[in-house]
């Protein structure tokens, strides 16, 4: 082998190289699909939830919550909040989120409010359930820590 790398090594280098990365590629994407309907409780989004799911965006709330760790980092990452203040319980949770969102902006010296949305009680019943249903996605573990 000579003691340069002429051109056409270089380009084999770089076509072999592309071909392995991209192939490397299509069986990473393949292995993660393929897990996904194990991992994201497809099989449990109700209307309920859908309604909750479009609340959440139509809210803008990802531009100051996070969720599985996607998002703004200015209010609470919001994964895990069925586990922090529902304690597993559907009903208490359903409660929590109609009495924190009723009482919002809180007017606390050195926290940021959080606007009033002005919801019905069906609509923070929704975003209960989008919620409960994100806690419940298989996502690693994340966040680490129950305060999100």
């Amino acid at each position: 082998m000579s003691e340069r790398i002429t051109k056409s090594m270089a380009r084999n280098i770089y076509l072999g190289g592309g071909v392995f990365f991209f192939l490397l590629l299509v069986g990473l994407t393949f292995d993660t699909m393929s897990q996904l309907p194990q991992r994201d409780n497809r099989d449990q989004i109700t209307e309920s939830v859908a309604l909750g799911k479009k609340l959440w965006e139509d809210n803008n709330c990802i531009g100051c919550h996070t969720l599985m760790g996607e998002g703004a980092y200015y209010a609470p990452e919001l994964a895990n909040v069925f586990d922090r203040r529902g304690n597993g319980d559907e009903k208490t949770f359903k409660q929590f989120m109609k009495v924190w969102m009723s009482i919002q902006p809180l007017d606390k010296p050195g926290r940021r409010k959080m606007p009033q949305f002005h919801l019905t009680d069906q609509e923070v019943e929704a975003l209960a359930d989008f919620l409960i249903w994100t806690s419940r996605i298989d996502d690693n573990g994340w966040p680490p820590n129950i305060e999100g």
